[in-house]
């Protein structure tokens, strides 16, 4: 494999599930050496669907060019395995409730004085810090504490969420950013650091409109609940065309939007005169979209009409039809990777898109334990004999999945 652009940084990986995981993957991806330490029976990934021979398709998305050990952090031979592969480690990373690396002596600290340089970053639902900081935390735990799923759904009904991870992924961009970020800092002379990166916060940062609103209208402007509408701007939502739903964006482009839907009348209606001000008519305008789209022959000519005229709009796919989109074709935004259980699966591409690596490298996700023994013998120059003491005293565990 030719040389990538992390080459030469080890990172040590305690993390599980995605957002960790994500962020570990990408790292990856791009030439870091990850070491995954799971626990004796593996993390909680290995048991999600798909199944198929006793693996998961779910754990190979998420752990791409891993390699992968699993140890006891709970006892002291272990917690000495670690030490020493963080000893001359770049990153530790992990997504623990806090507190936890802490119980197993492995905590920013502790590891700080081991290798002074080390980048350490806590990912985390809540923070490290705070009322809520040692709280169990999921993607929609965060999701409901900031303000994301209090917007989702019909108004003044039960609101709704999506069974995607966008909190998760996100976060684990985040801190794939943050970590180069301070790799950066540190190779300029700096020193190492502790990250703390939370959920709550990462996706309050989605709100590009709705906190400075609040705040600078003193409250009197509190994003709600709107259904298939926008609650503050128009047009912005979706519409239903035939058998087929459509969002459409009218905010950039009002004067073709108005061309394509045969209302050229409200180019120069002082009411649209400004952006800002077209929610107060959402109402006129969206029915007057709507019996435009009522009287098109297909969903199809509704957006090329609409394009016609740089209006922004959109079918609303389904995965199999993302999938097989001709843009998405062309971009190869679906990559296609193997194993040896499931042969070929394909799972999102990283949107990282470099020019001088425009491909993604081809990597495998491994077995649990699988590198136990090389690692430790090749890296830390533990026997065969040892390396099976602590086998069978259950430090470490070699498994197929």
């Amino acid at each position: 494999m030719s040389k990538r652009m992390l080459d030469g940084f080890k990172i040590i990986d305690f993390t599980h599930v995605v957002a960790g995981p994500h962020a570990t993957k990408i790292l990856a991806e791009h030439g870091a050496e990850v070491i995954k330490i799971e626990p004796l029976n593996g993390e909680l990934a290995r048991t999600l669907p798909m199944q198929r021979d006793g693996k998961s398709a779910y754990f190979i998305q998420h752990n791409l060019g891993k390699k992968n050990m699993a140890v006891n952090i709970a006892t002291k031979e272990g917690q000495q395995i670690c030490y020493q592969l963080i000893k001359d480690a770049d990153v530790v990373i992990e997504n623990f409730s806090p507190g936890i690396m802490k119980q197993h002596n492995m905590d920013w600290d502790t590891l700080k004085t081991i290798n002074p340089g080390l980048v350490m970053c806590s990912i985390s639902c809540f923070g490290q810090d705070g009322p809520l900081a040692n709280l169990p935390g999921f993607d929609w735990i965060g999701q409901s504490y900031a303000g994301i799923i209090d917007l989702l759904g019909k108004k003044n009904e039960t609101p709704v969420f999506g069974d995607f991870a966008f909190g998760d992924i996100a976060t684990g961009a985040h801190a794939y950013g943050a970590i180069v970020t301070a790799l950066m800092h540190r190779m300029r002379g700096g020193k190492g650091q502790h990250i703390d990166i939370s959920l709550i916060e990462v996706l309050f940062s989605f709100h590009e409109l709705s906190v400075q609103l609040y705040d600078t209208t003193d409250g009197q402007m509190l994003a709600t609940r709107a259904g298939p509408d926008h609650h503050l701007l128009a047009p912005a939502g979706i519409f239903k065309c035939k058998d087929r739903y459509l969002f459409i964006v009218g905010l950039n482009q009002w004067a073709g939007l108005c061309k394509a839907i045969g209302r050229d009348d409200w180019v120069k209606d002082p009411r649209f005169k400004n952006p800002g001000d077209t929610g107060k008519y959402r109402e006129e305008i969206n029915a007057a979209i709507q019996d435009w789209l009522d009287s098109q022959a297909s969903p199809d000519n509704a957006i090329a009409a609409l394009e016609a005229h740089k209006v922004a709009c959109a079918p609303i796919l389904n995965i199999p039809e993302f999938m097989e989109h001709p843009h998405v074709k062309a971009r190869g935004c679906v990559r296609t990777i193997k194993d040896d259980v499931f042969g070929e699966i394909h799972i999102p591409r990283t949107p990282l898109r470099f020019s001088e690596f425009p491909e993604p490298p081809d990597l495998r996700a491994g077995t649990l334990g699988q590198d136990n023994h090389d690692i430790l013998r090749e890296q830390l120059g533990y026997s065969d004999i040892k390396i099976a003491d602590l086998e069978n005293a259950g430090v470490i565990a070699t498994k197929r999945d």
